[in-house]
């Protein structure tokens, strides 16, 4: 960002070193620290920000489209029978009801239940003399 070189940054130190002294130098860093920390975060915020401003823009130019694209199919292939539309409005796609109920299906047409196999416990196990 800055470009700042190793030369430079001797430089800096022993200036540093010559003006503040030898014993105020770290409380001097960790003071920089502290404020080149803040100086961060702040940025850090304003660019999130930032991004979620632009993130939204581009979905509501995207929705904007979406929305012409849609009245234009809409327009260009017109529902022909509007009540069939209608009646499905505000529906579950698997939900739509017709007049006759479902029939039951016949007792002899279901399956007969096979019995589940039986299982040992571990207790039941013999013993290994070997063992």
């Amino acid at each position: 960002m800055f470009d700042i070189g190793a030369s430079e940054l001797l430089l800096i130190a022993i200036v540093a070193v010559v003006v503040i002294g030898p014993k105020d130098l770290p409380l001097a860093l960790r003071t920089a620290g502290r404020w080149i920390g803040k100086v961060r975060r702040v940025s850090g915020h304003f660019r999130a920000g930032v991004e979620t401003m632009i993130r939204e823009a581009e979905l509501a130019e995207m929705e904007k489209k979406w929305r012409e694209q849609n009245e234009a199919i809409m327009r260009e292939f017109p529902a022909a029978d509007a009540t069939a539309e209608a009646g499905l409005i505000g529906q579950d796609p698997g939900t739509v009801r017709s007049a006759d109920p479902p029939a039951a299906p016949s007792p002899a047409a279901e399956p007969a239940e096979k019995p589940l196999p039986k299982r040992r416990s571990k207790a039941a196990k013999p013993a290994d003399p070997a063992a």
